[in-house]
Parts: structure tokens; C-alpha cells; sequence
């Protein structure tokens, strides 16, 4: 056989191109010129079925991993329930967007991108937030992630971004990290990635809850009406508890302490009643405007700030159910792009359009075939009618003899004027493979997200690029980087290049426009459902403890009682023992005891890293001693003595105190 393949090999010799003159071939052979851009009608055109290097790149892509998914294999999932504000019937036939009486039945499933189904939880990361609708007329999918912009314009590129942040294939390292070469070296050759770059270095990319992350649709769709009229729309998720992030060291500690720490927290909220919310906010351009900014609206790298189009918020969802078995639903679970119901439809926003694509090829690998609907996760709540058969996984027994359509004998006929209807949009153009100048732009948008940071975000936001940056080996790729740096913020650039060793690259001339929306300041402020550990020992006077944890229990809060050994201390079980406890798992902690706990070394070391970390401290009766012991100076939000309930709730809903100077802690 190999001596056959041989000598046909020699035979083909006369007939190979060298390899120098195509750097890059189809599996068939054929040279390509251009992989940076799909073929499409126009420069803004809607992407062609006819671009077989496009959609053998997708395929390839697509099938690499099973069973698990290539991108977002880390997740966690719950039910819920859509609830409508007020009608948008004006701008939408979609009937869960006009009914406000309907419950519209929900499944979001959580995620992060990079990492496998066995990484952690709380690495620095895109998060998924995908929503399906089980609507009436079929099911609606919003696939969206935690920022509201992607690292491509194009998904051409999608496999060529996954590849470079995925571990290194020599030695399949790292897991769950951006912090390494392939990752950054594709950012400094593709600037149009800037912008995902700021939202992924800033404290977005470490929620500190599934519960307390926003979602977006990325994409520009349009909602259209019953006289075929459309409205472009962005689509929003809004953490009724706010929007909060962890700090980068506490992430670290989570991982080793607790490495399932958001699956943990949402599955608990829900079993204890806590139910998560987000309202459903939308922003509406009318076809008319769609030219009236200084970006494109197709370009999924970039935002419509809140300035130029307010936020709608038109329902809320509440997650109030948690599956019962995680492969069945969780991980079964099959969203698409194209999952759209009559009344809302596509732009041509390219990375759209490949998704389409991309996300049903993927689901026939992972999901044995065609029949994936079936999976009771996926089915729609209306009935299913059609002569598709047969197939891997066929669950229905088909009872008629047609599966043909059109057909005298079952009623295989369309349902005129029931289904569903395209928007009707005049498209003209060349067959090309180039982007349009529109999105050309890299640098402006990731410049007002800088801009738009308070003083501690930009801090930790240079310390993200340092981390990641000291993580690359090669220096042209660091070098790369913070030249682009240098065209997004002359003080971002300076201080990445000196923190690395690096000369001051070039600085542009930049604006000075701001966002105060996409600051993470200013967030709706509750104790409820933060969970607070009270240090307890022999001594502790159960009766000051008791009214403080009935005063922060009775606002939402958990409180878990955390002691030297098992059992109970002063009558009150404790809930966990300090060995086995870590500040990182906390949101704040309350001294109770010091007299017993000073001497400990790791109460001391609880209190201070809590400290460290920004949360609130209180300390009640012998607690003082505590903090004392552990040298904490009386700073902002450290809450000492009794009767302190309404002060350090109010402490612990402010969430973290940034400016401290944690360097005056003794290690």
C-alpha cells in the first residue's frame, strides 16, 4: 500500500505547485489569497454560500472536539421565566414582545469561553449568556456573551482566534489563559480586536456572580413589524443586583479554594429562593439612522453608547429553577444565532452571518445528527410539522407515507402566510473579499472605554496587561502590543511599557469622549445575597452575634458561622471550621471573637486578606482584638462596635473599598 501511495506521489511531482508560490491552500489544493475576510455582495453585503474556503474553514472548525464544545465548554445552567414590560407590537409581530399578560418559558446556560469543562470557573474570560425563548410560534435564542463587542469583524476569523487563545498545541498549555504567546501574538497582528482586549483586561472578565453579570446580544438584529417595517436592535441583559467583579488575587485563590464557584453560587441562590434577575433592555435605531454614527452598525466590534441611544428596558426574566440533570439539559442544550422567530430578523453584520452558519454545524457533530431539536431541552413548545426524517437519533415515529413536500396524501404544504417571512432588503453588489472602510476604525472605541474608567479600574486594567504580557516570551509580540496601546492611551501605553521594561512607544493624538455607562461605578447597592463570615470561638457573646446576623439575614444576606472546630460555639452551630474556610469565598467578614482568635494565625490572615481584598469589615465585642492583633488600620469600611448592623450592611452593599491603602497592611 505505502510503496503504491509512493510511486503515485512521484507520478503527481511533475504536476505540484512549489510551496512558495501559495503560502496557503484549501484541503483540496486550491491557493488562497485572503482568509482575513468572507465573500460577500458588496463591502456590507450579506455573506455568500458559495465561499467554499469560508465554509470549509467553519466546518473544519466545527468538528474538532467531540462530544465536548470547542468554545464554552465550562457552564452552568437554570430555568425562567420572561415577563414583558409593555408591548412593542408597533415594531415587532414577535408575539412574547406584544403580549404582556405571556410567561414566556426560558433556559440561559452560563459559561466561559476558553477553558475546558474541567477548568475553573473564575479565570479571566469572556462569559456566554445565552438565553433561549420558548415562545409560541417557535424558539428565539439571544447567544450573547458578558461584553457587548467581540474580538472579529469577520467569522473567517472565528477559528483562527479560537486557535491562538486556546492552550499552545506543543504542550497543551495553558488551560483556561489568554496569558501566553499564540493569544497575543494574534492581538498585535489584529488590531480589530483592541477594543474585546480592554473589556477582557478590565474587571469585567472576573464577575464576581453569574448573578451579578450583565449580557449582550453583540450583534446588530432587526425587529420588524406587520407592515414589514424594520427597527435595528441591540439586545441587553441587566442584573437587577447590579454589575460586580472580583479582584484579580482573590480570582487566583478562588480556584484552588473553590474551583466551581460561580456554578456553585448560582445553583444555591436558586435553592434557597434567591432568585437572579435581569431586565431585558433594548436599543432601537430606525433604518433612517443607520449611517448617523461615527462607527457601523454592523461592526460587532463596537458599541452604540448609552449617550447616543438610551437603554429600553422592556421585561425582566427571573431564574427560579435549577435543572435536574446536568448532561440532559445543561450540557444538551443547543442555541443558534438563527433560531428567530417571526417579527425579528438578521443584519449582515459578517460575524453574524458566519454564526449562522457555524452554530448548526457544530450542534450535527456534538449532538449525533439532525435530530438534536428532539432533546426534550431543545423542542419548542409548539408542535413540530414536517417531512424531514430519519437521520441519527430519529425519537419520532412519523405516521403518515410522505416525507416529500409538496404531497396530496399528509398536507405537506407550507402554511401561507403563517410562516415565516424574511425581511425584504435590497441587496446589490460585487462578489468580494473585502471588509468595508466603515470598519476600519480599531482604536476610538477601546480609547473611550479607557476614558471612561474610574482611577481603580484603569489600575487594575494595567496590572491585567502585566500579568498577561509578562506571561509572552517573545518580545516583538510584547513589543507589538504595546504599540497598539500607545493608539488607544498615551497613559495606558507608558505604563504597560515600563511595568514590561519596554521603550515608550509612539502616542497618538487621542479623544476625550467618555461613557459613564460602561464604568462599573455606581451600581444598584443591596446586602441581599451577599454572603458575609462571622469568626467566632469560646467566648463569643451570642447575643450581639445573633443580633447582627438576624438584622443582615432579615436584608438578604447569608451569613455562615466560621470557628476553630466543628459543633457550635455559644449554642450557635457553626457552619464551617476555619481550616477549612478561605476569605476568598466571602463577600465580607465580622470579627466576633478575639480574645480566642487573636493568637491564630490564620484568623489573622483571614481578616487581613479580606482587607486586602477591598470588603467590609466589622468587628462586635472581643472582635477588636482581632483586627488588632492582625495590625488592619481603622480604615474605610472597617466597622467596629456594637449595635453595628446598619452601618456595615450599608459597607457590605458598597461592595468593595478600592482606595484603601492596602500597602500600610503588614504581610
Amino acid at each position: 500500500m505505502y510503496e503504491k501511495r509512493d510511486a503515485k506521489d512521484r507520478q503527481l511531482d511533475a504536476y505540484r505547485v512549489p510551496l512558495d508560490e501559495f503560502r496557503m491552500t484549501t484541503d483540496q489544493g486550491i491557493g488562497v489569497d485572503h482568509t482575513d475576510d468572507s465573500l460577500r455582495a458588496g463591502e456590507r453585503g450579506p455573506t455568500l454560500m458559495e465561499d467554499f474556503h469560508f465554509r470549509e474553514k467553519l466546518t473544519r472548525f466545527d468538528h474538532e472536539r467531540i462530544p465536548e464544545r470547542v468554545v464554552h465548554a465550562r457552564g452552568a445552567g437554570a430555568y425562567g421565566i420572561f415577563q414583558l414590560y409593555e408591548s412593542l407590537g408597533d415594531l415587532t409581530t414577535a408575539t412574547f414582545l406584544n403580549d404582556t399578560s405571556l410567561r414566556t418559558p426560558t433556559f440561559v446556560r452560563f459559561s466561559t469561553v476558553a477553558g475546558s469543562r474541567g477548568s475553573a470557573d473564575t479565570v479571566r474570560d469572556v462569559r456566554g449568556f445565552a438565553t433561549k425563548f420558548y415562545t409560541p410560534h417557535g424558539n428565539f435564542d439571544i447567544v450573547g456573551n458578558n461584553f457587548p463587542v467581540f474580538f472579529i469583524q469577520d467569522g473567517i476569523k472565528f477559528p483562527d482566534f479560537v486557535h491562538a487563545v486556546k492552550p499552545e498545541p506543543h504542550n497543551e498549555i495553558p488551560q483556561a489563559q489568554s496569558a501566553h504567546d499564540t493569544f497575543w501574538d494574534f492581538v498585535q497582528l489584529q488590531p480589530e480586536s483592541l477594543h474585546m482586549v480592554m473589556w477582557l483586561m478590565s474587571d469585567r472578565a472576573i464577575p464576581r456572580s453569574f448573578r451579578m453579570m450583565q449580557g449582550f446580544g453583540v450583534h446588530t438584529f432587526r425587529l420588524v413589524n406587520a407592515l414589514g417595517q424594520a427597527t435595528f436592535v441591540k439586545w441587553h441583559w441587566r442584573p437587577v443586583l447590579g454589575t460586580y467583579s472580583l479582584v484579580w488575587d482573590e480570582v487566583l485563590r478562588i480556584q484552588g479554594n473553590d474551583p466551581d464557584f460561580n456554578r456553585r453560587d448560582l445553583w444555591e441562590a436558586i435553592e434557597r429562593g434567591a432568585y437572579p434577575e435581569y431586565e431585558l433592555c433594548v436599543q432601537l435605531v430606525p433604518e433612517s439612522r443607520e449611517y448617523d454614527f461615527d462607527f457601523d452598525l454592523l461592526d460587532p466590534t463596537k458599541i452604540i453608547p448609552e449617550e447616543q441611544v438610551a437603554l429600553r428596558p422592556i421585561g425582566k426574566m427571573t431564574l427560579n429553577r435549577n435543572p435536574q440533570n446536568f448532561f440532559a439539559e445543561t450540557e444538551q442544550v443547543a442555541f443558534h444565532t438563527a433560531n428567530i422567530v417571526p417579527g425579528i430578523d438578521f443584519s449582515n453584520d459578517p460575524l453574524l452571518q458566519a454564526r449562522n452558519f457555524s452554530y448548526l454545524d457544530t450542534q450535527l457533530l456534538r449532538l449525533g445528527g439532525p435530530n438534536f431539536p428532539q432533546i426534550p431541552i431543545n423542542r419548542p413548545l409548539n408542535d413540530v410539522h414536517n417531512d424531514q426524517r430519519d437521520g441519527f437519533h430519529q425519537h419520532m415515529i412519523h405516521g403518515s407515507r410522505t416525507s416529500y413536500a409538496p404531497n396530496s396524501l399528509s398536507g405537506g404544504f407550507p402554511a401561507a402566510g403563517n410562516g415565516y417571512r424574511h425581511y425584504q432588503e435590497r441587496v446589490d453588489g460585487v462578489k468580494i473579499r473585502k471588509r468595508s472602510p466603515s470598519f476600519d476604525d480599531h482604536y476610538s472605541q477601546a480609547t473611550l472605554f479607557w476614558n471612561s474608567m474610574a482611577g481603580w479600574e484603569k489600575q487594575h486594567i494595567v496590572a491585567a496587561f502585566l500579568f498577561e504580557l509578562g506571561h509572552v516570551e517573545h518580545q516583538h509580540i510584547k513589543g507589538g502590543v504595546v504599540r497598539h496601546l500607545g493608539q488607544i492611551h498615551p497613559d495606558l501605553a507608558s505604563q504597560v511599557a515600563a511595568g514590561l521594561g519596554l521603550p515608550q512607544p509612539p502616542m497618538a493624538q487621542v479623544h476625550s469622549n467618555a461613557s459613564p455607562a460602561l464604568s462599573m461605578t455606581g451600581q444598584p447597592q443591596s446586602v441581599a445575597t451577599r454572603k458575609i463570615a462571622i469568626l467566632m470561638a469560646d467566648g463569643t457573646d451570642a447575643g450581639e452575634v445573633t443580633a447582627l446576623r438576624e438584622s443582615l439575614e432579615g436584608k438578604g444576606a447569608i451569613c455562615e458561622v466560621i470557628a476553630p472546630a466543628e459543633g457550635s460555639v455559644a449554642g450557635i452551630p457553626v457552619d464551617r471550621q476555619l481550616s477549612a474556610a478561605n476569605s476568598v469565598l466571602y463577600d465580607a467578614v465580622v470579627a466576633a471573637d478575639g480574645a480566642a482568635l487573636a493568637p491564630l494565625g490564620r484568623a489573622q490572615f483571614f481578616v487581613k486578606e479580606a482587607f486586602k481584598h477591598g470588603k467590609a469589615i466589622g468587628a462586635v465585642g472581643s472582635g477588636r482584638e482581632l483586627l488588632e492583633a492582625a495590625r488592619l488600620p481603622n480604615d474605610v469600611g472597617v466597622v467596629m462596635g456594637d449595635g453595628i448592623a446598619e452601618k456595615f450592611a450599608t459597607a457590605v452593599a458598597g461592595h468593595r473599598f478600592y482606595e484603601r491603602d492596602v500597602a500600610a497592611v503588614p504581610a
